[in-house]
């Protein structure tokens, strides 16, 4: 059997930027474990499928480990492919997914927007010992969201000079942790790093999901709902973000890496 993929690098406007997703697109599902096999053997953050079906597209997202529930990079990559290379013209892309619709539309500046529901966060009276001796941080301000921990640190040049320790971080019971702090330009609201050992994933070069609680948070301290942010990983990976009610809308641009063809028995 051979079957279509992209390698798509998502939020950002330079090759080898942003966070490659391999996108797939299937018109009858592939058993689970060859999806997850397949996602194995990208070793990519994320590999994604989708099919056809009334009213849209059912879409899942696998890490090399594990199949996961909401994924922006490999969301946006996916609707890249469909308005690049699958012919899609309708303004909008309809998305169902484990975290339920997620729509996707095309500006005319070229980016494409993520439409997805706000995750918000609950303050953590008391901090994991975890946090504090996998990040080597002290003082910090922590919040669960709906996946993840997330750290509050003092500023930016923290954020950029963490070394984690992976085995440390990946003993917490949760997706992984998100790191973050107001960015120190004018022009930059926040920036963040994530690190989900969990998942098979040590560091997350951009994080799309991360955002929907990002957003929610940091339009609530810098009281504002239209905010500019850099995941300031190695690749970078740069964002404009709005809280819309009870949604987060997340915009970026994509760059096509790779075209090519998997080839596989069943």
């Amino acid at each position: 059997m051979t079957l279509p993929v992209y390698i798509v690098d998502a939020f950002t406007t330079k090759l080898f930027g942003g966070n490659p997703a391999a996108v797939c697109p299937l018109s009858n599902w592939l058993p689970d474990d060859v999806m997850q096999s397949l996602a194995a053997e990208n070793n990519l953050a994320e590999t994604v499928f989708f099919v056809k079906e009334p009213g849209g597209y059912r879409i899942r997202w696998f890490t090399p480990a594990v199949e996961v529930k909401l994924c922006g990079h490999a969301t946006l990559a996916s609707a890249f492919v469909m308005y690049t290379e699958l012919g899609y013209t309708a303004g909008e892309i309809v998305f169902n997914s484990l975290s339920g619709p997620l729509r996707v539309s095309r500006h005319n500046n070229g980016k494409l927007q993520l439409d997805f529901p706000a995750s918000m966060v609950e303050p953590m009276p008391e901090i994991p010992q975890a946090i504090i001796d996998g990040l080597q941080v002290e003082n910090v301000v922590v919040y669960k969201t709906a996946f993840d921990y997330m750290v509050i640190v003092p500023s930016q040049a923290v954020v950029e000079s963490l070394q984690p320790d992976m085995n440390i971080i990946a003993t917490l019971e949760a997706r992984g942790v998100i790191v973050t702090a107001k960015g120190d330009d004018d022009n930059v609201d926040f920036v963040s790093r994530c690190f989900f050992p969990q998942s098979g994933i040590n560091e997350d070069p951009v994080t799309g999901s991360a955002h929907t609680a990002l957003t929610a948070y940091w339009a609530n301290v810098l009281g504002k709902s239209k905010m500019n942010a850099i995941q300031v990983s190695k690749r970078r990976g740069y964002l404009d973000c709005e809280l819309a009610g009870d949604r987060v809308l997340i915009s970026g641009n994509a760059v096509m890496y790779l075209k090519g063809n998997y080839s596989i028995d069943l």
